[in-house]
């Protein structure tokens, strides 16, 4: 006669071979880009950058670019909730609050207008900087992009996240995260980018199936945190790089002082 824990044994041995025989792995990306926004393929307008006269201080803006639909790839067992729109406007608006503060603590920054993406439109190019430059009265512009995918292994990948709950197997999913954050720094009127910052960080985490979805969402969120403090950190070292290369090729941009001001902050001692 067979035991109800043979039975229940063999049970468990179909399930793992469908869990195995459906592993795969699954790929979100979320991305803006900078290129794309400023030199978009439908446009025929020929960018001709030339020599920036930066007056001080600076009028500055911030904004993300505009992005592009979520793409998802690659197959699962549990099928893949979308993270689509994990940066949501209102976490876009806190991210450029911490921007913008880092900004104002430089001499040189006269005053920084943070920029809903609504203002943005989709490859409207310096055209619709120009348009953002008349609303706002600003002379430069820092355009935040970010690259974020997130991959979820399932199945033979995850086998050291799987767990037994009475009689349940519970498939593991092992989550890695990738955000590149970049903060690239045009004069509006000469096109010209004067530099760029990127910060880049890696999150490792693992979830089941029930809270898959809470967990993507919670690593996402840590990945913008960890790539945008690694962003400003980055942005004081390009500072540093620009401000000597004012020194070392004083005709590459010039730098004009407005009446009445004598500062000059990261920027001292250029023009």
């Amino acid at each position: 006669m067979v035991s109800h824990f043979s039975v229940l044994r063999a049970a468990l041995a179909g399930v793992l071979m469908i869990l195995l025989s459906a592993c795969g792995t699954q790929e979100v990306r979320n991305r803006s880009s900078v290129v794309d926004y400023l030199y978009s393929r439908s446009k025929q307008e020929v960018v001709q950058p030339s020599i920036p006269t930066l007056r001080l201080p600076l009028k500055v803006g911030i904004a993300f670019v505009p992005e592009q639909p979520a793409r998802t790839s690659g197959f699962g067992l549990w099928g893949r909730p979308s993270t689509a729109g994990a940066l949501t406007e209102a976490r876009k608006t806190a991210l450029l609050e911490t921007l913008a503060a880092h900004f104002r603590r430089y001499d040189f920054v006269g005053s920084i207008e943070v920029v809903p993406s609504a203002y943005l439109t989709a490859g409207g190019s310096f055209t619709n900087l120009e348009q953002v430059r008349t609303m706002y009265g600003i002379d430069v512009v820092a355009l935040v992009s970010y690259d974020q995918v997130q991959f979820t292994d399932q199945g033979l990948l995850s086998l050291t996240y799987w767990t037994l709950v009475g009689a349940y197997v519970v498939s593991g999913e092992k989550n890695d995260t990738s955000t590149l954050m970049d903060t690239a720094v045009y004069d509006i009127a000469s096109r010209k980018m004067l530099f760029r910052a990127p910060g880049n960080s890696q999150v490792k985490g693992s979830s089941t199936p029930v809270n898959l979805a809470e967990s993507l969402r919670e690593d996402s969120a840590k990945g913008f945190e960890q790539a945008n403090q690694l962003m400003l950190a980055s942005l004081d070292q390009q500072l540093v790089a620009f401000r000597q290369r004012l020194k070392d090729r004083p005709d590459e941009v010039r730098v004009e002082r407005s009446a009445g001001y004598s500062g000059g902050g990261a920027l001292e001692g250029a023009g």
